[in-house]
């Protein structure tokens, strides 16, 4: 039995926007180790087009990414929720091992357990190429 991860649903807007900025500063650790502890050992998730499933699959698909995506800062932001489930808008910015800056876009759905872990996460995102000079996260 895990612990729980406070705040627990059901949420209201206190504990929510409290659930959206922990997951935003972890993210911004850019560790997978850290970050895969905030979901269920049976996640489920659709990043983009890959289908990742347990929470040793997110350590390893944020290893990679983390790899790829170089000095990312993420912001995030609740849109909206109920009960157990948040939607939430978001916007990071990394660059490729060439220099290439992107701001990436996207919406996300969250769903947790009792325990305040995530069990369930549907982002979709898109990426635009940008001028360092036109950076807005910094």
């Amino acid at each position: 039995m895990e612990n729980k991860r406070y705040p627990l649903p059901p949420f209201n807007m206190e504990t929510a926007l409290q659930k959206v900025q922990a997951a935003e500063d972890a993210w911004n650790t850019r560790d997978p180790e850290k970050v895969c502890l905030a979901y269920t050992i049976d996640t489920e998730w659709r990043n983009r087009t890959d289908f990742i499933n347990g929470r040793e699959e997110v350590k390893q698909f944020l290893k990679a990414k983390w790899e790829k995506e170089l000095d990312y800062k993420l912001k995030k932001e609740l849109w909206g929720f109920r009960e157990n489930r948040m939607a939430v808008t978001f916007q990071y910015e990394w660059h490729d091992d060439e220099g290439q800056w992107y701001r990436s876009y996207g919406n996300e759905l969250w769903e947790f357990d009792e325990n305040g872990y995530m069990q369930k996460r549907i982002a979709s995102i898109n990426d635009m190429p940008i001028n360092e000079a036109d950076r807005k996260l910094l």
